[in-house]
C-alpha cells in the first residue's frame, strides 16, 4: 500500500510560521456586519489597535447580538503615547450615540493596558497612571516576553530601529531571547522586585492580572504571590497555546488557587490548530468554575471577535457543556474577572 504523508502539521511548527504572516497581513481595518449564539456573553481577550477590527464597529455588534461586554486588551494606536482608557472612552461616547439612535442596549466596554505594549521600559508610574484612568485588567508582557522570541520570534525592529520594518525573526535561542525580550523571575525563580510591585499594585486596584506569555517557573511565582495576597482576579490565557502550554493538571493546580483559566478562539484557530475537543475535556476536568472563554482576536486573519465567541461557545456546547455550564463559564465568571453587576465591588 501507498505510503501517505501526514498532512497535519504540529501546533508548534505552525505557530512558527503563522506568526509573521498574522503579523504582517493588514488589508485594512475590519468593520464587522448580529450573531446568534451569544447573548449575555462577555469577551474578557479582544484586540481592536491599528490595523485592526474597528473598536465601535465591534462594540454595536455585540450589542445588537446581545452580548453583555467586552474587555478590549488592546485598543486605538499604540505607537506614540498609548492611552488605551481615553481611547475605550471615545469608543463608549460613539456607541452610546448609536445606542440613542437606535434604542439598542448598549454593552458594557472596557479597556485594558499592557505594560509593555508600547514597547518602552515598563515602569510603575506608568502603570499607576493607567490603573487610576480606570483600565480594568492589565496584561504582563506577551509579544516582547522572551519566551515568545524563543517560541516564535517577532519583528525585527522590536529588537534593532535599524531593521527593516517588515522583517521577522526566526524563533531566538533562549539565552539571545532573553536578552531582547523580557523575563520575569530572576536567577532563584522568585519574581523580580519591579514584577511583585506590579502584582501588589495590581491586587491593591483590585482589577484583572493576566499573566501574558509567562513561563511555567513565572506562573508558579505568580500564582504562588497572588494566592499569599488573597488576590481573585488572576488569569491565565490560552493555556493549550505554545506560549503557556499547561498540562491538564496544571491547570487544575492554578484553579484550585483562585486562579482563572482562559480558553481563546486562538488557540483553535486554523493558525495555531488545538483540537476544540481538547479544551472541551481540559473543562470537564477542570470544573467550570475557574474557566472563562474569550475570543483573542482582531487580527485580520480570525473572524470579528463576536464571531470568535459564538465558535468557540458553540463548540463547546456541541461537546456536552449544559447551559448553565456555558452561562457561567461565558458570562458569570468573566463579570467576576471585570467586576460588572453583583461582582463590582468583590470577588
Amino acid at each position: 500500500m501507498e505510503q501517505r504523508e501526514e498532512n497535519t502539521t504540529p501546533v508548534r511548527e505552525r505557530c512558527v510560521t503563522s506568526y509573521p504572516a498574522r503579523r504582517a497581513y493588514r488589508p485594512g481595518v475590519v468593520h464587522p456586519p448580529k450573531v446568534p449564539g451569544v447573548q449575555g456573553t462577555i469577551d474578557i481577550h479582544c484586540h481592536a489597535h491599528e490595523g485592526q477590527q474597528d473598536a465601535l464597529s465591534l462594540a454595536k455588534l455585540a450589542s445588537e447580538s446581545g452580548m453583555a461586554g467586552i474587555l478590549y486588551k488592546t485598543v486605538g494606536p499604540i505607537s506614540g503615547e498609548y492611552q488605551p482608557a481615553r481611547e475605550m472612552e471615545k469608543v463608549r461616547e460613539g456607541l452610546h450615540r448609536w445606542a440613542d439612535e437606535t434604542g439598542i442596549a448598549p454593552i458594557q466596554c472596557w479597556a485594558g493596558y499592557g505594560i509593555t505594549m508600547d514597547n518602552k521600559t515598563p515602569s510603575l508610574e506608568k502603570l499607576q497612571h493607567h490603573l487610576e484612568s480606570g483600565v480594568a485588567g492589565i496584561w504582563l508582557p506577551v509579544f516582547n516576553h522572551a519566551n515568545t522570541y524563543n517560541k516564535v520570534g517577532g519583528k525585527a525592529i522590536w529588537m534593532d530601529s535599524s531593521a527593516d520594518p517588515a522583517a521577522h525573526t526566526p524563533p531566538l535561542p533562549w539565552d539571545e531571547a532573553v536578552k531582547h525580550g523580557h523575563y520575569m523571575i530572576d536567577a532563584q525563580g522568585r519574581l523580580k522586585p519591579f514584577y511583585e510591585d506590579v502584582v501588589r499594585m495590581v491586587a491593591d486596584h483590585d482589577v484583572a492580572l493576566f499573566f501574558g506569555h509567562a513561563t511555567h517557573p513565572e506562573i508558579e511565582a505568580l500564582a504562588d504571590l497572588i494566592v499569599r495576597l488573597g488576590f481573585k482576579r488572576g488569569v491565565i490565557d490560552h493555556p493549550f497555546s505554545p506560549f503557556v502550554d499547561l498540562s491538564t493538571q496544571q491547570m487544575r493546580d492554578m484553579a484550585a488557587a483562585g486562579i482563572y483559566l482562559n480558553f481563546t478562539y486562538d488557540e483553535i484557530s486554523p493558525l495555531l490548530g488545538i483540537d476544540p475537543k481538547r479544551i472541551y475535556d481540559a473543562i470537564r476536568a477542570i470544573g467550570v468554575e475557574q474557566v472563562t472563554l474569550s475570543s483573542d482576536a482582531g487580527e485580520p486573519l480570525f473572524p470579528h471577535s463576536v464571531e470568535c465567541m459564538r465558535l468557540i461557545r458553540g463548540y463547546m456546547e456541541a461537546f456536552g457543556l449544559t447551559s448553565a455550564e456555558l452561562e457561567r463559564i461565558c458570562c458569570e465568571n468573566p463579570a467576576k474577572v471585570v467586576k460588572l453587576g453583583q461582582w463590582a465591588t468583590a470577588g
